[in-house]
């Protein structure tokens, strides 16, 4: 048996697994007795709420459309003043209480809400439901950020419409940019206009850490105040994820950003598990130096490898196959350096980080150059199928490879010769053989040391080596 390598070099403590894997899912599981009193329940309960909430509603309804009538929500927007304002923060937001004591909520405050030119902007967290609106309700009704489809809403749009919110519009490239220029100036005003209430968050999740905050609550400048959220109930029938049924806080924070939950969805619709997506969006694009396209771009590659594993995980088998390779030393080194909790399988997560610090940098115009001249053994500036066949059979130790698929790859024109710009193409596309190349040079050598052969040595003296890159790009980047 060869001897095999040691790896040297430990993993990055900044790129282990969060200490909550998923927080946008959330698993609802009611006993028997559960389920009897919510039937038992619900048979009395349910009809006196209704009506009381209708009620509710229809008494809040008028005045609210009082309250904002020729009131313009876009362009030169002033906060509401004398009347209007006094029935918003007393009638309703008196109402608003009653809605929410109909829905079965009693509110417990702790500590004291400063005034607006204390902390211009709320910061609201965790997020976990649409009923963490009530936040908005015990603040006095404070303007928040709130999607512009959101006001066509049939009678709740109108409620909406007294909070005087900042609008976002996804079909609008600039509203990002407007957004923030809204929340700065009015944190900025002097107490002119109310509080802002922004969940930082920027999407729901199961409560059990808190995911990176936006900096759209931060930008400004000036001072917030924090205000933390929760729900005591033993049954939790509030909390509403992606997935599952539509310090303070003593629990851990996470990278997962609203990114991740667009990568679940887009998993879905990759026919994978919709947990594959999650990545920790923002510390894996900020270390790595990843945009949303380029990690969506790798999602699709690993898709086309892992649709064939159960769970959305890819096996050393999977792998081979994908690379049209048998299972070698090299191979199976590669796959280990990709594997970085060890458990014989590759996640997505594992698969971005392996494609972008080991196997890119690997893909050098000297790695690439180097591979062909090993290839072309008659130095006629192309590579024949014997020749291909005859290098990856001694380098893999395989006497009877069928290498027609992978030729046939690379081939593009089908001449059945393989030119340096074909082979360079097919390399920049598929950074992973350059890894492999390399990972097997490495392989050679530490057996060439092993048995202290020189002249084994001397022949691939001039391959360059890839501790060096690993050590500065590494799999191992520096904080």
């Amino acid at each position: 048996m060869p001897p095999q390598r040691v790896f040297a070099l430990p993993r990055q403590q900044s790129l282990f697994l969060p200490a909550v894997i998923n927080p946008f899912v959330y698993e609802k599981k009611l006993t028997k007795a559960d389920k009897i009193k919510c039937a038992l329940f619900g048979l009395v309960l349910v009809p006196l709420r209704s009506l009381f909430l209708i009620v509710v509603v229809l008494l809040t309804w008028p005045l609210a459309t009082l309250v904002t009538f020729k009131r313009p929500l876009k362009g030169a927007v002033e906060p509401m003043t004398g009347w209007r304002r006094l029935i918003c923060r007393t009638v309703i937001a008196a109402l608003g209480r009653m809605y929410f004591f109909g829905l079965g909520f009693r509110v417990v405050l702790r500590g004291r809400q400063v005034s607006s030119a204390e902390a211009p902007i709320l910061v609201v967290a965790p997020h976990s439901s649409f009923f963490d609106a009530i936040v908005c309700i015990i603040a006095g009704l404070p303007s928040t950020v709130s999607r512009s489809e959101t006001l066509s809403t049939p009678i709740f749009g109108r409620f909406l419409r007294c909070l005087q919110p900042v609008l976002v519009s996804r079909k609008d490239p600039d509203s990002r940019r407007n957004t923030i220029k809204e929340i700065e100036s009015r944190s900025t005003s002097g107490g002119v206009w109310p509080q802002v209430l922004i969940f930082p968050e920027g999407t729901c999740t199961n409560r059990s850490c808190l995911i990176t905050f936006k900096q759209g609550a931060f930008i400004p400048g000036v001072p917030v105040q924090p205000v933390v959220l929760r729900y005591p109930n033993k049954l939790d029938n509030v909390t509403w994820t992606w997935q599952g049924p539509n310090s303070a806080l003593a629990i851990p924070i996470t990278d997962h950003t609203f990114e991740d939950c667009r990568l679940m969805i887009s998993a879905g619709e990759l026919t994978l598990p919709m947990e594959a997506g999650l990545v920790e969006f923002t510390k894996i694009s900020k270390k790595l130096g990843l945009k949303w396209e380029n990690i969506q771009k790798e999602l699709k590659s690993f898709a086309a490898i892992a649709n064939s594993c159960k769970g959305g995980r890819i096996k050393i088998e999977q792998f081979a196959d994908h690379l049209r390779l048998p299972v070698t030393p090299a191979l199976q080194e590669l796959f280990a350096l990709f594997d970085r909790d060890g458990d014989g399988t590759i996640d997505f997560r594992e698969y971005v980080i392996g494609v972008t610090v080991l196997c890119r940098p690997a893909n050098s115009e000297e790695v690439i150059q180097m591979a062909f001249e090993l290839f072309d053994t008659d130095n006629d500036q192309t590579i024949s199928r014997e020749e291909f066949a005859s290098l990856l059979r001694s380098t893999l130790g395989v006497c009877d490879l069928n290498v027609t698929k992978l030729f046939k790859d690379i081939d593009a024109d089908g001449s059945g010769r393989i030119t340096y710009s074909e082979f360079r193409s097919f390399a920049l596309k598929h950074p992973q053989y350059a890894k492999l190349f390399t990972t097997y040079l490495e392989l050679q050598r530490y057996q060439a040391l092993q048995t202290e052969d020189p002249d084994f040595l001397s022949s691939f003296a001039c391959a360059p080596s890839d501790d060096s890159q690993e050590e500065s790009t590494s799999d191992k980047k520096e904080d």
